[in-house]
């Protein structure tokens, strides 16, 4: 009886199912494997939270605002109206220059110049660039690069008023070599996405064309095999002994 006792207890416990007369249940793990496209999610993450330029930004931003904050307090630091001038118009050139050349090319992906031809012919390109997600601005970028590109000209427009207005004409001058430096660059980079949606415009009109053409060739197919066996029916009914 020991012995007995002893062997049964170095059994394996029945599974209790076993134990009810129901079949035997599957021990393997029924669980599926989700696959989870988490790439995607780091590009979108890294797009809205993230500045991948942050002295670009800096720059786009900051020769803009200090030449509206010198043109406003310039009083105080200095009784020269020539120094004030001068180093107003200098901010305003060195802003044209950096969104023109750096800022609009590293934060949006946007670039425009004017291009001399060999034969003296002079036009505008604009351009823009085609990158994958992870290569392009992020959201935050885009948005601080449009917001100071479309606030500050409106800016130096309502100083061109007040200005007007408060008959201090020797600012005049400056004013309108705001509005036109920056208003120069607004202008530019308007062009540019346009010209960079029509281009997407351009090759997907240009992708569901090529992807016609298969059908097109598929149902010329159909239609010459369709004719034949037309034919070859029209020569059964005329000769009726061709089939024996």
């Amino acid at each position: 009886m020991k012995q007995a006792g002893t062997a049964q207890s170095g059994r394996p416990s029945p599974l209790p199912g076993a134990l009810w007369g129901s079949p035997p249940q599957a021990l393997g793990d029924d669980t599926e494997d989700v696959s989870l496209d988490l790439g995607g999610e780091e590009e979108l993450a890294l797009r809205k939270a993230q500045i991948r330029h942050p002295l670009a930004t800096f720059f786009h931003l900051f020769f803009r605002v200090s030449a509206i904050i010198t043109y406003l307090f310039c009083d105080w630091f200095s009784n020269s109206f020539v120094a004030c001038f001068v180093t107003i118009l200098l901010l305003l050139s060195f802003d044209f220059w950096s969104v023109k050349n750096v800022t609009g090319r590293l934060l949006v992906g946007l670039r425009w110049w004017n291009q001399i031809d060999e034969d003296g012919t002079s036009h505008w390109v604009f351009e823009a660039r085609r990158v994958s997600m992870i290569a392009a601005s992020t959201e935050a970028e885009a948005r601080i690069f449009w917001l100071g590109l479309i606030i500050c000209p409106v800016i130096w427009t309502v100083f061109f008023f007040s200005t007007l207005f408060s008959l201090k004409l020797k600012w005049l001058a400056l004013v309108i070599a705001g509005i036109s430096l920056q208003t120069a660059n607004l202008y530019g980079y308007i062009h540019c996405k346009l010209e960079g949606q029509k281009s997407i415009g351009r090759i997907t009109s240009r992708f569901f064309v090529t992807a016609d053409v298969p059908k097109s060739k598929y149902q010329a197919g159909l239609s010459a095999i369709n004719q034949e066996v037309s034919n070859a029916d029209l020569l059964f009914l005329a000769f009726p002994g061709i089939s024996s």
